[in-house]
């Protein structure tokens, strides 16, 4: 029996993909749109959140304060008897 030729075969084309594996997987699809509403989701709970320590101002912050580093002389009575 004669079997009817397909229009298009299965060959790769010039970078060796064939055309019908270009499309990424279900799978891989689902969890990059998993992946971004999770994210999403996080930043909208932090933005209503708002910040964690208002008061708290980073090293170069204007302002009051002791203008200390921190270090181990604020340290008050530090293992000393």
């Amino acid at each position: 029996m004669h079997r009817p030729r397909n229009p298009r075969p299965n060959r790769p084309d010039s970078w060796g993909v064939t055309t019908r594996k270009l499309s990424p997987p279900p799978a891989l699809c689902g969890f990059l749109l998993l992946l971004a509403l999770i994210f999403t989701a996080s930043y909208a709970a932090g933005a209503a959140a708002g910040p964690v320590a208002p008061g708290i101002h980073g090293p170069g912050a204007s302002g009051g304060g002791s203008g200390g580093g921190g270090g181990m002389e604020d340290m008050h009575g530090g293992g000393d008897r």
